[in-house]
């Protein structure tokens, strides 16, 4: 605007003349936005009711930046916000609330409880609905980072507005109505006393009030001052109820989110004076509505709670039967702290679930519970396509360890070795590996024994290139045991230093040598399931066996049969 305009308002804004009003008011219907906006300045700059009440009664039809423009001076517009609410013109009355939200007038809120307790008021209802409104809003300052634009601290505020709410509180018997004890709840804290009264005595005429609020409200503030009362070694029992029946999917997760995997001894304490659980009732809707993670967690705590074992268990068994993945997931593992004919039957049942985790988790049950034939069912589980059901196999057959058996392995028949060894092969992963050091070892009666072992367990071919060294050991009775177990892995690679090893220095060498030649004559080649010691394209592609000296006559004259009874 030009400086002449701006005199002009500037003069309009600060004259004591109450004409200056006529001059403003039709300012505000100009065509040019500045003019109107600097009109809207003047007023409220003037303090005048008259004046106000215009700018309240345009109020629905203005657009953001007159709202901008009011909001930046919303403390002039108190009075006749005041006055509107405690008025008998409805739509004003209506326009006040509105303005009361926009510009989250808290200290309105004595106004809008004194005409929300009114019954002789027909807005009445109007006014507690913006009295909870704005008390969400509040919670919402408090709950977000605090904007420091704006001089009032929100604490402040939150403790005069709960003050005020109070007082209304205890009128309740005369005015019933719900919206001031949703407004209470939103910004009460768990340690409020007249809270903790109301909750202490199921006579207090707010008291059911109270508790549906707190069992059903799905306000944040709400849900939040039932989660704190988790946090009270003195939690009133009301409120523990409160939680117990909720049934809402959000407060489940908001709960299992306060309580964490690693729950604290008030939240024990607490969870463990929780004798019901709404949800966890079979047939109950609402867990059919609950996630995976929901599920899952809805487990830990149902279990952690003060429910009677019969009641868990059924909780248990519903999820194994109804539930989804996650939920199954955790209540295989929990029914392992169940015993008896049922749970054993579930642990079995649980063995054909299409889900790896649940079905590793019954297949670690199976000896604990001693069901009969658990070992032919873990023996048969270790062939399962799923990696943690094998897991869960060898976790449960320690007995059958690799490192077990070699400590057993000398005093074992030859049947048995056999026998067990297959079995230790397929449950322990570390066999082959384990072998692989032991023939490293220094000491020449461990190398022995792991050839022999390898032989029993006829895994020759795994420990090829191992073995193979042992041939070029100083010991010749490394060397002897080195030829003869090498006749059950018919490569190329084996052949040849076989047939390297008939000219070994040692003639018993020569003699085991030769036997195993004579053994893989006769053999299909070995499909070894590892790759074989490192050897060029042309020397693998060679068949040499054909031209080895076995059937020369020296070989013939040789005592094969005596050098291998």
């Amino acid at each position: 605007m030009s400086e002449s305009l701006n005199t002009t308002f500037a003069i309009l804004s600060k004259s004591r003349n109450d004409a200056a009003i006529a001059v403003l008011f039709p300012l505000l219907e100009s065509p040019h936005p500045n003019i109107a906006e600097a009109a809207v300045r003047a007023l409220l700059d003037r303090r005048s009711p008259r004046g106000t009440r215009e700018l309240l009664r345009r109020l629905p039809s203005m657009d953001e930046r007159w709202k901008n423009i009011i909001s930046a001076r919303r403390g002039r517009m108190t009075a006749v916000l005041r006055d509107a609410i405690l008025g008998t013109d409805d739509q004003q009355y209506k326009n006040a609330c509105q303005a009361i939200l926009w510009f989250r007038e808290y200290d309105l809120v004595p106004a809008l409880i004194n005409s929300a307790e009114d019954p002789a008021n027909p807005q009445a209802g109007l006014a507690a609905q913006t009295l909870r409104d704005l008390a969400q809003m509040l919670y919402e300052e408090l709950a977000g980072p605090r904007d420091y634009k704006e001089r009032r601290d929100p604490q402040v505020v939150r403790k005069h507005v709960v003050t005020t709410i109070e007082a209304s509180i205890l009128r309740f018997d005369k005015h019933r109505c719900r919206e001031i004890v949703e407004s209470f709840l939103v910004l009460a804290k768990s340690s409020n006393s007249q809270l903790r009264k109301i909750l202490a005595d199921p006579y207090n005429a707010s008291f059911l009030t109270v508790v549906d609020v707190l069992t059903h409200n799905a306000q944040p503030g709400v849900m939040s001052l039932l989660l704190n009362f988790m946090d009270d070694p003195d939690s009133p029992h009301a409120a523990l109820n409160a939680l117990a029946h909720r049934n809402d999917v959000k407060f489940i997760k908001c709960l299992v989110e306060h309580v964490g995997d690693q729950p604290s001894a008030h939240h024990l304490t607490n969870l463990k004076r929780i004798k019901q659980i709404a949800w966890a009732t079979t047939g109950h809707r609402a867990l059919a509505t609950f996630d995976d993670a929901a599920q899952f967690a809805a487990v830990g705590l149902v279990m952690l709670s003060g429910l009677g074992q019969f009641e868990k268990f059924e909780f248990i068994e519903l999820l194994l039967n109804h539930g989804n993945v996650g939920g199954r997931r955790a209540a295989a593992k929990a029914l392992a702290d169940f015993s008896g004919a049922d749970a054993n039957a579930l642990a079995k049942q649980l063995l054909a679930d299409p889900d790896a985790q649940v079905q590793a988790a019954a297949v670690s049950q199976l000896r604990p519970r001693g069901i009969p034939g658990a070992l032919t069912t873990l023996l048969e589980m270790i062939d399962s396509p799923f990696e943690e059901v094998r897991q869960a196999v060898r976790d449960n057959l320690d007995e059958f360890s690799f490192k077990r058996f070699l400590g057993a392995f000398d005093m074992l028949e030859d049947d048995v070795r056999q026998s067990t060894g297959a079995l230790v092969k397929k449950i322990d992963p570390q066999t082959v590996p384990t072998l692989v050091n032991e023939l490293d070892a220094p000491a020449r009666s461990r190398r022995l024994r792991a050839m022999e072992v390898a032989e029993a367990l006829d895994v020759v071919a795994e420990l090829e290139s191992s073995i193979l060294q042992q041939l070029g050991d100083s010991d010749h009775m490394i060397r002897v045991m080195a030829a003869q177990v090498l006749a059950a892995c018919n490569t190329a690679a084996t052949q040849r230093a076989l047939r390297e090893a008939l000219l070994d220095r040692s003639v018993i060498v020569q003699e085991a040598a030769e036997a195993s030649l004579q053994i893989l004559v006769n053999s299909p080649p070995v499909d070894r399931p590892v790759a074989p010691a490192p050897a060029d394209g042309s020397e693998v592609e060679e068949a040499p066996v054909e031209e080895a000296p076995v059937e020369e006559a020296p070989v013939e004259e040789a005592p094969v049969e005596e050098a291998t009874p």
